[in-house]
Formats: structure tokens, C-alpha cells, sequence
């Protein structure tokens, strides 16, 4: 009996040195975060990464169009080429939302490289065309459908350096192309990059 105490005793006493080291969860506020930098890709990085092209192309007057009227874009192939399993998304809807805000993009989710990102645009007109039970006043007819003028495509890199023994480098490679699909051409391209520098102990993936 005096044994099982002294052991829950001991257990008690372990919780509490163990539970007393943990770290403290608090939010974060996003606008003005001073934690310490990661090695890996946080949000933050694309938060500067998409300020950044967002800014380069509404100044290169690509997405002006001549008659005052908005382009229509389409969301082409992203590629995630890092060692981190990170979805692009989180790049391109910052850049989406800040193209709309500008006035000068819309963008079409009825198309898109693995099919449409918004399937219903074509299956309400595909299951409510004919249907009795819909006033078809208020179905899509057809030839309503914008088609894109421009495809924004990219490709996120990755490269990690040794510095020395104890140091690495990890760059991070934004890059982005805004293609005129009539033409086939680019009507704009940049690239941010993101650059750290740490310990070798540290993990960039």
C-alpha cells in the first residue's frame, strides 16, 4: 500500500516538473507577429511573397485593359517543387483576392488544368436544363459562360546550401507568368525570393 502511494507520489511530482515545461499557446496577431523566423516556408513568407507580386504586376500595367473592362483569369498549373508539403493555395489566393480588390481581374473557377474548381457552374445547367420542376427563365442558358483572356501559372523552388559546419542557407524561389491565351505569350513574369539562414540542426521541410 505504502509502495503504490511513494509511486503516485513520484508520478504527481514527474506531471508537474513535465507539465510546467510545456509551452503556453497564444494567439497570434498576424499583422504585427514578431516570433522568430522558421526555416521552413510560414505564412508570413507568402503573406510577403504575394504582397510582393501582387504590387510588380498591377505596376508592369499588364492587367490594364484599354476599353476600362476587367480580364478574365484563369488559375493555371502551380507547382510545389520544395521539400515541404505545402498547397499553393496558400500563394494564389492571396494573389487572387488582391487582383479582384484591384478592380482590374476577374476570375473564372468554371475551368481549370484538373478540371473546373467550381464543378457547379456546369452541373446546375447540366441537371436543371429540362427539369419541370425549375422555372427555366432561371437557368444558365447556354453561350453564357466567359471564356479566360490570361492564365496565371508558377512554380515554387526550394534550395538548401551549407554554409559551414554548423550554418545552411535555404532559398525559396517564387515564380509566377501571366500568359495571354490567344497568343501563347507573356505578358508578365517575376520572382521574389525568400532567404534564410540557420542552424544545420534545423529542419526546412
Amino acid at each position: 500500500m505504502r509502495r503504490a502511494i511513494r509511486w503516485t507520489l513520484i508520478l504527481a511530482v514527474v506531471g508537474v516538473i513535465f507539465g510546467g515545461c510545456e509551452t503556453k499557446t497564444t494567439n497570434i496577431d498576424i499583422e504585427n507577429d514578431k516570433g522568430e523566423a522558421v526555416m521552413s516556408l510560414d505564412y508570413r513568407d507568402f503573406q510577403g511573397a504575394a504582397q510582393d507580386m501582387i504590387e510588380s504586376l498591377l505596376a508592369s500595367g499588364a492587367v490594364d485593359k484599354k476599353d476600362g473592362e476587367r480580364y478574365v483569369l484563369v488559375i493555371s498549373r502551380i507547382i510545389n517543387d520544395t521539400m515541404q508539403h505545402i498547397d499553393t493555395d496558400q500563394l494564389i489566393k492571396k494573389i487572387r483576392v488582391g487582383l479582384l480588390q484591384s478592380g482590374k481581374v476577374v476570375v473564372t473557377t468554371a475551368v481549370g488544368v484538373s478540371g473546373a474548381e467550381d464543378p457547379m457552374s456546369m452541373q446546375t445547367r447540366e441537371e436543371l436544363r429540362g427539369n419541370v420542376e425549375f422555372d427555366q427563365k432561371t437557368v444558365a442558358g447556354k453561350g453564357e459562360m466567359i471564356a479566360p483572356d490570361l492564365s496565371l501559372s508558377g512554380k515554387i523552388l526550394q534550395r538548401n546550401i551549407r554554409v559551414d559546419s554548423k550554418t545552411q542557407r535555404v532559398e525559396y524561389y517564387f515564380q509566377l507568368s501571366l500568359t495571354d491565351i490567344k497568343t501563347g505569350l507573356a505578358f508578365w513574369e517575376d520572382e521574389r525570393i525568400v532567404a534564410k539562414r540557420g542552424s544545420n540542426k534545423s529542419v526546412a521541410w
